[in-house]
């Protein structure tokens, strides 16, 4: 097999070197991980405004296709809360009534064009572009985007309808309609919180997604809430995906906010599969892992999918059941192709309450104080650009939010590289460690007669270093 064969066909290099003392542990893992991906991937289908079974296909297609051409061998490859939280924000604006049939295929047209743009970045060889946002900016878009869907499920979890709009309108349409508020979904969607929060924190290993699921529908099986004015997600169509066509006529409203997607896109499914190297491991190959995105997003057009990423929650369970290679996400694959055939009557048994709450569960994760005040404790430029980043998300949209992070992010990177901080640095007594001058160690020694810093970032004429 020649190297050029080998760079675009990955899977003979982790068949070839399978070995048979590695197949429990996959099998152990793809089982562990479907515990968390179908629930999730339902609950990330009703945020975009989807079918159910929508979110199952794009756990399927998605993921069979990340398994072949992905060079992570743990990332779990689907449908993730930024996704669907993009994908939300582009469907409502292309499809403003809401028909669904024209909403499915915008759906599959969003899928198609993310993986047009992921193909095309990576014959610009754009891999790099993974390094390019910050993290303190993508601190603060996920933030954002936490507390939008958040928002977004609270009239699911009160049992109430309300026009959706911007952030203000949704909240003062919340709070118009808190009389209504049904008192049996509320208590079901709270019940179904604390058991996911408790399950979480007590057995971090316990799937308490799915478990939150199981307990909604048999509270409904065995109780019928549906008398109690709970609602129920009703009917979803059982069996395989079958062949879908985007419609191309809606590539003129979709393709900015693809682009967006496909940027977001690329950089959670490097993200997370860097996040879970093991020791010895090389890093996934960005190049490669924009061919795996985009193909997977094409594919998974073509049987109706919603926009698709490696997502972080399900990589973590993925790698913690101790996958070895990519032939854990196709057993989850499997186990989602099951559930596709023969739950579908038992999911229509689900009730909204308790899939919001899952939703809430996991979206909450997404707004972390500590992490934003690590970064305030690093640097309060970055800290400022973390708040700014979420302040235009939830003033300006996801998409608008996510084009300004890109700007900060420009920005931020043009500072630092023209204005590198500087440091006088002097010598730990007793050591051969050099550290930053500061009031807090006045004892560390320096050389007479001589100065020496240290800069971070790249250095130019103009830099601050030069001009002193």
């Amino acid at each position: 097999m020649t190297r050029t064969r080998r760079t675009f066909l990955p899977l003979p290099t982790w068949v070839r070197g399978y070995q048979r003392a590695w197949l429990s542990a996959d099998l152990v893992a793809g089982l562990t991980a479907a515990a968390i991906v179908i629930p999730k991937g339902m609950a990330y289908a009703a945020v975009a405004g989807l079918p159910l079974e929508i979110g199952l296909y794009t756990c399927l297609v998605p993921m069979v296709v990340y398994a072949l051409l992905g060079t992570s061998a743990r990332l779990s490859y689907s449908v993730t809360a930024m996704m669907a939280i993009l994908s939300a924000g582009e469907l409502s604006r292309a499809v403003p009534d809401g028909d669904p049939g024209v909403l499915l295929a915008a759906a599959a047209t969003l899928a198609l064009l993310t993986g047009v743009f992921l193909l095309a970045g990576r014959v610009m060889r754009l891999g790099f572009i993974a390094d390019f946002i910050s993290d303190p900016v993508l601190t603060g878009l996920k933030a954002a985007a936490g507390v939008v869907i958040v928002l977004d499920q609270v009239p699911k979890m009160l049992g109430v309808h309300i026009a959706k709009g911007h952030l203000v309108e949704n909240i003062l349409s919340i709070t118009k309609h808190l009389p209504e508020t049904s008192v049996w979904t509320l208590v079901l969607a709270s019940f179904t919180l604390a058991v996911v929060v408790v399950l979480e924190r007590r057995f971090p290993r316990a799937p308490a997604p799915l478990v939150a699921i199981a307990m909604g529908i048999g509270a409904s099986a065995l109780l019928g809430v549906e008398d109690l004015g709970i609602e129920l997600v009703g009917e979803i169509r059982p069996g395989l995906p079958s062949l879908a066509l985007p419609d191309l006529g809606l590539a003129r409203i979709l393709w900015p906010g693809a682009l967006g997607i496909a940027l977001m896109s690329f950089i959670d499914t490097v993200t997370a599969g860097r996040a879970f190297v093991q020791p010895g491991e090389a890093r996934p190959a960005v190049n490669r892992e924009m061919l795996a995105a985009g193909t997977a997003n094409l594919a998974g057009s073509f049987v109706g999918g919603m926009p698709s990423a490696g997502g972080m929650s399900q990589t973590a369970v993925n790698s913690g059941a101790g996958a070895r290679t990519q032939a854990a996400e196709l057993v989850t694959a499997a186990v989602v192709a099951a559930a596709l055939l023969f739950l579908a009557p038992v999911i229509r048994l689900l009730p909204h309450a308790t899939l919001a709450a899952v939703v809430v569960a996991a979206s909450v994760g997404m707004i972390s104080p500590a992490e934003f005040r690590a970064i305030r404790r690093v640097r309060h430029m970055e800290f400022r650009w973390a708040l700014i980043t979420t302040a235009a998300v939830l003033a300006l949209g996801t998409m608008n939010g996510l084009l300004v992070a890109v700007i900060i992010s420009v920005l931020a990177l043009f500072l630092q590289s023209v204005h590198p901080p500087v440091y006088e640095v002097k010598r730990k007594p007793g050591t051969d460690v050099f550290r930053p001058v500061s009031v807090a160690h006045p004892g560390d020694e320096g050389a007479p007669g001589l100065l020496i810093l240290r800069t971070e970032g790249r250095l130019h004429p103009d830099s601050r270093l030069d001009s002193n």
